[in-house]
């Protein structure tokens, strides 16, 4: 199957509700994050794991129905999402916790608030990566396959 042909304007607003979409995830992660690390004093790591998790899983369910509109076969997607986290969750949990530690030991005025400047900067580089694994990896052929996505792209054509 060949990569569906979006227009200009379908790849903006796909970009503005995924990134939309992802501050919702972020606000979900920050929660979480936020509780385990300050309510439970959890290590960085501890406290990062599981609002990574619950950020990916809203992520995943709004952004595959609502942003790129697809119908693709969810196991696959899932399997394909996680795939990314594979590799993104080790890399983001080894290099937050070293972000974090040599924060800590060099800047001690920001150690009561640094583990939320890594949280960000983990999370926008989740965002960009993430957003770009999925346009062109995870739903590179099933884009506008599902319901709303089909009647958009016929009322493209229609509109020709």
């Amino acid at each position: 199957m060949a990569q569906q042909k979006i227009t200009k304007k379908q790849t903006l607003v796909q970009t503005l509700k995924f990134a939309a979409f992802s501050m919702g995830a972020g606000v979900i992660q920050t929660v979480t994050f936020t509780v385990l690390n300050e309510v439970l004093h959890l290590d960085y790591w501890l406290a990062y794991l599981p609002a990574l998790v619950l950020s990916v899983l809203f992520n995943f369910t709004v952004n595959r129905k609502f942003t790129f509109k697809s119908a693709a076969n969810v196991p696959v997607a899932m399997l394909k999402v996680a795939g990314f986290y594979l590799v993104f969750t080790p890399l983001s949990t080894w290099g937050g916790e070293a972000l974090d530690t040599w924060l800590k030991a060099t800047v001690p005025a920001i150690a009561s608030w640094n583990e939320y400047i890594v949280l960000a900067l983990t999370m926008i580089l989740n965002l960009v990566t993430e957003y770009l694994f999925c346009r062109f990896f995870v739903y590179r052929n099933n884009m506008y396959t599902n319901k709303e996505g089909i009647k958009e792209m016929e009322k493209l054509e229609s509109d020709e």
